[in-house]
């Protein structure tokens, strides 16, 4: 029988490390494809939820929402905490606090327009510009005599002074007529001693009676007023020629009216040498009227 060749043993020790290589490489490769999976995985999760997250916060803020931002602010900033209420109130102070500084500014500019308008109409004006130059004229008539008013009173001394109104009564109309109101005065000539009684309106200086008081003359109280007088003048000279005229005289009170009549019975006293009462030019009482 033909011997058969022992056939050779197989090195289990060799065969090993190649089954632990292969097993190993196995083993890595799949935990290289589970580790890219779980990153796959958590990226694709990290995507979602960033964009869930984007999401929430877009529809929040559409409604006025979302979460608070907060806010960095760099250090030496003016601290700005607080409720948008507070920051709001706190610019409408400011803002009514410009417009007082606005109206002061504007009034003081009200208070300055005068002195601004004086100054123009003085040559200076606020601008800077220089004032016009005077003009001087030389005047084509000298007027070297001064025009005195003269009213006949230069020469006379004033005795008794009061005001009142005059009225004079109208003879065909049967009315009294007011003449006017002002002083009535006694004036004493220095040469002739006569006295005579003058009324002048205000403000116009108008003569409204002139008339020497002679002794005929007789006053009378004007329906029993003790403050007023009726009388008769046969030549008043206030309108320019001498004219016969009942004239009342009307006062303040009953004590002007008193000192008035003490006056004029005086001067009546001194002006009797001057004006001798005639017999048959006595003077006739006059008849009580209205009162003016």
């Amino acid at each position: 029988m033909a011997e058969q060749s022992p056939e050779p043993k197989k090195d289990s020790g060799n065969e090993a490390p190649h089954e632990n290589s292969d097993a190993m490489s196995t083993d890595g490769q799949q935990s290289t494809y589970t580790g890219m999976a779980t990153s796959v995985v958590g990226t694709a999760a990290e995507t979602a939820t960033s964009a869930a997250v984007g999401v929430k916060d877009t529809m929040f803020s559409m409604f006025g929402g979302g979460e608070k931002k907060e806010k960095k602010e760099d250090e030496g900033e003016v601290d700005r905490s607080g409720s948008a209420k507070a920051a709001k109130e706190k610019e409408m102070d400011n803002k009514k606090e410009k417009e007082k500084e606005n109206e002061n500014e504007k009034e003081k500019e009200k208070e300055k327009e005068p002195e601004a308008k004086d100054a123009r109409e003085e040559g200076e004006g606020d601008d800077g510009e220089p004032d016009s130059p005077e003009v001087h004229f030389e005047p084509v008539v000298h007027l070297t005599e001064k025009v005195e008013t003269k009213t006949n009173e230069e020469l006379e001394e004033q005795t008794f002074k009061m005001r009142a109104k005059l009225f004079k009564f109208d003879r065909e109309a049967r009315e009294w007529k007011e003449r006017g109101t002002g002083d009535v005065r006694l004036l004493k000539h220095r040469e002739n001693m006569k006295t005579r009684l003058v009324m002048r309106r205000d403000k116009t200086l108008k003569v409204c009676a002139n008339h020497y008081v002679v002794p005929d003359m007789k006053l009378a109280p004007n329906v029993g007023s003790d403050r007023s007088w009726v009388w008769n003048a046969a030549a008043d000279v206030s309108e320019g020629e001498p004219e016969a005229v009942t004239l009342a005289i009307r006062f303040a009170n009953s004590d002007n009216a008193h000192l008035f009549k003490i006056a004029f019975e005086a001067a009546q006293e001194e002006n009797k040498k001057f004006f001798p009462k005639e017999e048959t030019t006595e003077a006739k009482e006059p008849a009580p009227v209205a009162e003016p």
